[in-house]
């Protein structure tokens, strides 16, 4: 998929967050969005999965030359945030399968499989609310990577995650992200190294006068 960002900017009543932010994200890339605690990441990531409005400028997707629409934007996308949650009262395998009837999962997995690489499959009957958070952070991650789709917007993504956590999520990277436009949300190098592309929104914050 690729993104066009033509001046996109968003104002909370008088601040600004970013402004002016032009880019053209290639299909396949991948990209960190970066900058200190508060600074605007989640705010961008926010809009360019269309669950916040732009104040000004546009944000034009394509696949295949083919433009989408924002209205139908949310159907080739997948995200994983600490503010979204989990239908918590299905089981594990309930949720898979209720997730699965919106995004298609990538031909080479079974659902078995799938809660085999999560590290979740003795858990399949329990109930979300009962998971760790941990437990939890690995099934956000999984039902993104498992999907196939074209965008993946994540968020703080080894949040709740020990070291064996992150190295398990740099695995589902070099795996499951190589067709793929891929967005990290982190100011956290272990969970965006792998990306060759940086946004620093800091970068386009008006400058403050003297």
């Amino acid at each position: 998929m690729r993104l066009k960002l033509n001046q996109v900017s968003k104002r909370f009543q008088f601040d600004w967050i970013f402004r002016d932010l032009t880019l053209d994200i290639a299909p396949y890339s991948h990209w960190a969005i970066t900058g200190s605690n508060g600074s605007g990441k989640s705010t961008l990531i926010k809009c360019i999965s269309g669950l916040q409005p732009l104040t000004s400028g546009q944000i034009t997707y394509s696949l295949e030359e083919k433009e989408i629409s924002d209205s139908d934007i949310f159907r080739y996308l997948v995200m994983s945030a600490p503010y979204m949650e989990l239908p918590e009262e299905f089981s594990l395998c309930e949720l898979l399968s209720f997730h699965f009837k919106f995004k298609t999962p990538i031909a080479s997995l079974s659902l078995e499989e799938m809660m085999d690489i999560m590290y979740l499959k003795e858990h399949r009957e329990k109930p979300v609310f009962q998971f760790s958070s941990g437990m939890k952070q690995r099934l956000k991650l999984g039902l993104c990577f498992f999907s196939k789709i074209n965008l993946i917007l994540l968020d703080e993504p080894t949040s709740n995650l020990d070291e064996k956590g992150i190295a398990w999520y740099l695995h589902l990277v070099k795996e499951f992200s190589k067709d793929k436009t891929l967005f990290v949300c982190s100011n956290d190098p272990k969970e965006y190294g792998f990306c060759p592309n940086e946004i620093k929104i800091e970068d386009f914050k008006p400058k403050q006068k003297l």
